[in-house]
């Protein structure tokens, strides 16, 4: 799935569904010592938006916590980026030209404005005369046209090409092969006018469309190659957002600054610190003022009860956790997903593993009612499009240990683990990621699971890795691993095409089918435009996708952010762009603080 910009950012959150249990300890959901909080109890009862009835100040500086035990990569730029971290940076200076209403459709409130054509196959977007860069420059229609051409240039070293709003552009394929220069889709009108026309319409085109422009001027005599590595990218980076980037200290924390330029008006802050903070002592952080805002963890929830020097803001996020399997490899050659490792070809034993975990239990006793049941890989922060019909896999392992048994997985020894139906030993290696302290039992719980159905789960190379090593091993198809658990934030656009696309480099699983290929495609098609329509397409799309298990979801996530109380005139949304920083203040020069 496509976030409308990176647009509102692709976030790759590979991150953890934290659990503190095994699963054969974990009581089961009817047992009369149940006293699990149930998620609707608590998703009420935090607002989306900061209580505070004191007047601001002039200026002050917000400490900023990323909640993270490694380090930031530091790729501050929406067309590179890869991680969470990095994105928690890049939204303080830089944005995208188009705001998004409450159901992440484009509006002319931003920086631009912008009208589909009749046919909806062009867009013309116009950006106004008070938007520059944060050097003073002004942000041209060239810069928009410069984003597209290193996005689509064969020497783009990210994963935002993958997007089919990409792919669709009239002359990008041409382009992107080296046959033309210039994208014949992407036309320059004037200098503040810009238009995009696509090969047919898609409906994502009123949440996905790439509208993020690169400084031209600052980054024309960089090599595409080597853009993300430079350091106007990792050290130097420009953006036109409400601040800009006065000093980077490489994995440990970023020091912004207000921009002076900002087209929306003077930002009320002055600047904004912004440091890694270990999930272990954010709460202390939080509690001695060190920090102001910060996504807090779901597993100290129950600690942070009676603190009070800081809110507790919540929403559903646009996000699932999931188990996936490494069905294949990602050709670069020809740029596509090919699914040739034999080891999970059979779905019964992707099903059987569905069925083996308990994540009713997660999240209600592990998670404080905080996480619930993923039941599609379309989450219900999506209520038009989520199938609220689809059950999922729910716990079940009875129907796991006999699919099993008809998939041919038998334990022939009788060692308590199941052997590969051709009776020699079965091993599966289980990549996750460390971060917290709930990141080992985590892997224990879901290990112990799939031991409870006679499954040998080992952890790839005896551990957990860590956040870049375990990205760098699924993206690279590392042999070692069979399955992995990761999670999506999924973007402001529904389309899940630029996660499970057959030509997408996200697609980690390298699954690929006639079908989905079919059904994506649907998904997007001018028909689609009708909503009933693209409905029935991703309903029918959430179920097979169900069905074929090469990707397994676990959990859907209520986000939890904690804000200190001299915090003003913030409010959180699913869509972590929508935060308008630029009007966000404080009441007090120093935080308050509950020793």
């Amino acid at each position: 799935m496509r976030k409308r910009k990176w647009s509102s950012v692709f976030s790759l959150l590979v991150i953890l569904v934290l659990v503190l249990s095994a699963c054969n300890n974990s009581p089961s959901s009817g047992s009369k010592e149940d006293k699990a909080v149930k998620t609707e109890d608590l998703t009420s009862k935090f607002p989306n938006t900061v209580k505070n009835n004191k007047k601001a100040i002039d200026g002050g500086i917000l400490n900023y916590g990323i909640v993270s035990d490694t380090p930031i990569e530091g790729t501050f730029n929406l067309a590179f980026y890869e991680g969470q971290p990095d994105f928690e940076v890049i939204k303080f200076f830089d944005d995208s030209l188009l705001k998004t209403d409450e159901n992440y459709e484009f509006t002319n409130d931003g920086a631009a404005t912008y009208k589909l054509s009749n046919d909806n196959k062009t867009m013309t977007i116009k950006i106004k005369d008070n938007v520059n860069w944060s050097d003073g420059k002004p942000v041209t229609a060239e810069d928009l046209e410069f984003a597209y051409l290193v996005i689509g240039n064969k020497d783009y070293t990210g994963v935002r090409y993958g997007d089919a709003l990409f792919q669709n552009i009239v002359g990008m394929d041409e382009y992107h092969k080296g046959k033309a220069k210039n994208i014949s889709g992407v036309k320059v009108i004037d200098d503040k006018t810009i238009s995009i026309t696509w090969k047919s319409a898609n409906p994502s085109e009123k949440t996905g469309v790439w509208t993020t422009p690169l400084p031209k001027h600052y980054l024309k005599d960089v090599p595409i190659a080597k853009m993300a590595q430079s350091d106007k990218i990792r050290l130097h980076p420009l953006g036109f957002g409400p601040f800009k980037v006065k000093k980077v200290v490489p994995g440990e924390s970023v020091e912004l600054v207000r921009n002076d330029h900002y087209w929306a008006g003077k930002p009320k802050l002055k600047g904004v610190v912004i440091k890694v903070v270990n999930p272990k002592v954010v709460l202390q952080a939080l509690k001695k003022g060190e920090i102001d805002y910060a996504a807090f963890p779901v597993d100290q929830y129950e600690a942070a009860k009676g603190v009070k020097n800081f809110q507790l803001l919540g929403t559903i996020d646009l996000a699932y956790s999931y188990i996936g399997f490494k069905l294949g490899h990602w050709d670069a050659k020809k740029q596509e997903n090919v699914m040739d490792n034999p080891k999970f070809q059979n779905k019964k034993l992707r099903q059987a593993m569905a069925y083996a975990l308990d994540n009713k239990s997660v999240g209600e006793k592990i998670y404080h009612g905080l996480r619930f049941p993923a039941t599609t890989l379309i989450p219900p922060s999506f209520p038009e499009w989520h199938d609220k019909s689809a059950k999922g896999y729910t716990y079940d392992p009875k129907k796991a240990k006999k699919l099993l048994d008809e998939a041919g997985y038998k334990d022939v020894d009788k060692d308590g683990y199941r052997e590969d139906p051709n009776g020699k030993k079965f091993v599966i290696n289980f990549l996750s990621m460390s971060g917290g302290d709930t990141a080992e039992p985590l892997a224990k719980f879901y290990m112990q699971c799939w031991k409870d159905v006679g499954l040998n789960v080992k952890l790839v190379n005896g551990r957990l890795a860590e956040f870049n090593s375990f990205y760098d091993m699924v993206q690279k198809d590392d042999p070692k691993v069979d399955i992995y658990a990761g999670a999506w934030g999924t973007g402001s656009d529904v389309d899940p095409y630029g996660l499970y696309g057959r030509n997408v480099m996200f697609n980690y699983t390298r699954f690929v089918s006639k079908k989905n290929d079919e059904l994506l495609e649907k998904g997007h098609s001018p028909q689609a435009f009708d909503t009933a329509y693209r409905k029935k397409v991703y309903n029918e799309w959430q179920k097979y996708m169900n069905e074929e298990a090469a990707v397994i979801p676990t959990v859907y996530r209520y986000q939890l952010y904690a804000v200190n109380n001299r915090v003003k005139n913030l409010a959180v949304y699913p869509d972590e762009t929508q935060t308008d920083w630029s009007k966000v203040s404080v009441t007090s020069e120093k935080a308050d603080t509950q020793e």
